[in-house]
This record gives structure tokens, C-alpha cells and sequence, in this order.
């Protein structure tokens, strides 16, 4: 049975998700406070995490920074109130797996965590033994990046948009393709969510990354990966 937790200061929300996702077939507990959810994040394992942003104690956002921090790769689907781009765009960028805006129906919640469980547990991995690109080792099939033996700090979302430009190798990869197969999003958040992401997979396995040789820009389109 696949656990979930829930991380919202809404009680009354909180458990009536917790029902109705138990309802569903899912082990599902809950944390209150942003403290409790970290805390919780720490100490068990689960498969998907919905995480509220506006938590008192401590953020969601500052949760999820922390998590992926100490390498934990557990799918999160953040869930606010707020609707602006650059909320969506931070989430993103620290790690989430997804986004979703309150109020919400719970058909669109059901979707969203079969999609993200889906994609965690269901996707081929295509690349079974680690790779090298630039300076990194990659295991695709467990999350884990090395540099000379030395762990590399990587999000799940580095992995996976790294992966898919592997898969693809020396042909380009446009910024919308990345952002449909990586994210599942059927809207268009922003070209500048990939370049960011780019930018720091770059970071951490090119020798210069300012004068990239593995990760290429396509000016106009999109990426090509050279091994």
C-alpha cells in the first residue's frame, strides 16, 4: 500500500484529503505545522508528499528545500492558495514533482498523485547501470549523482530532465518537450523553468560551466546532450 503524507495547517482540509485518499487505497497520515511535516519527512519513508506552502513553523517551500538537501527524493506535490507564476516556478526549482492551486476538486487531486506515482515507480528506466557525463556519474535508476566518489547533491527533477536528454543524446530537445515529458503539465509554465534547471545541472557536471560541452543551447529551440 503505497503512504502518503499530508502536511497542511488546514485541519479541517487536512483530514477530509486524508479520507478520501484512504478511500482510495492509500496509508495516509498527516502533519499540522510545517515543523511536524519535516520532522516526519525525516524520520519515515513515504511515497508522495502533499505539501502545503504557507505553513506555520516553516514553509513548505523551506521543507522541500531541506529535504532534497539531505538527498531525500520522495515526489512532492506542493498545494497553496497562490496562483502567481513565481510561486510555481520556486516550487519547481527546489524539487517538486507538481502543483496544485487551491480550491481544488478531487478529481483533479486523484490525477495528479496517480500521475506523479506513476511516473516515480512506473516509468521505464531505459539506462539500468550508471552513466558518466562530464564529470558526474549518474545512477538514473536510484537518484544518485557522484563526482570521484564524492556524492553530488541532486534533485529528483536534475535526474530526470539529465535522463531524458540522455535517452536523446546528440539529437536537440526542444525547452516544451522538456517541460510535457519531465513535468506531465499540459500548460506551459515558462521556458525559463528548463534554463534554470540547465543552468544547474551545468553547475555540477561540467568542468566550465560557462563553457558547456556536454549540455549544449540550441539557440531558438531547445538542448542537445553530447557524452
Amino acid at each position: 500500500m503505497q503512504k502518503i503524507l499530508i502536511v497542511e495547517d488546514e485541519i479541517q482540509l487536512a483530514f477530509g484529503l486524508k479520507d478520501n485518499l484512504e478511500l482510495e487505497g492509500y496509508q495516509v497520515e498527516v502533519a499540522n505545522n510545517g515543523l511536524e511535516g519535516y520532522e516526519q519527512l525525516t524520520k519515515s519513508q513515504f511515497d508522495l508528499v502533499l505539501l502545503d506552502v504557507m505553513l506555520p513553523g516553516m514553509s513548505g517551500f523551506e521543507i522541500l528545500k531541506r529535504i532534497r538537501q539531505l538527498g531525500n527524493v520522495t515526489p512532492v506535490i506542493m498545494v497553496t492558495a497562490k496562483s502567481d507564476e513565481i510561486d510555481k516556478v520556486l516550487g519547481l526549482e527546489l524539487g517538486a514533482d507538481d502543483y496544485m492551486t487551491k480550491p481544488f476538486s478531487l478529481r483533479e487531486l486523484f490525477a495528479r498523485v496517480k500521475a506523479v506515482l506513476r511516473r516515480q515507480s512506473g516509468s521505464p528506466i531505459s539506462v539500468t547501470t550508471p552513466v558518466t557525463i562530464g564529470i558526474l556519474t549518474v545512477d538514473f535508476a536510484n537518484y544518485t549523482a557522484n563526482h570521484n566518489g564524492e556524492s553530488v547533491a541532486m534533485t529528483p527533477k536534475e535526474i530526470e530532465v539529465l535522463k531524458f536528454l540522455w535517452e536523446r543524446k546528440n539529437q536537440t530537445v526542444s525547452r516544451d518537450e522538456l517541460l510535457t515529458q519531465v513535468w506531465g503539465y499540459d500548460e506551459t509554465i515558462s521556458s525559463r523553468t528548463v534554463d534554470n534547471f540547465i543552468l544547474k545541472i551545468r553547475q555540477k557536471m561540467e568542468e566550465d560551466s560557462a563553457h558547456p560541452k556536454h549540455i549544449i543551447t540550441i539557440h531558438g529551440v531547445g538542448y542537445k546532450l553530447i557524452p
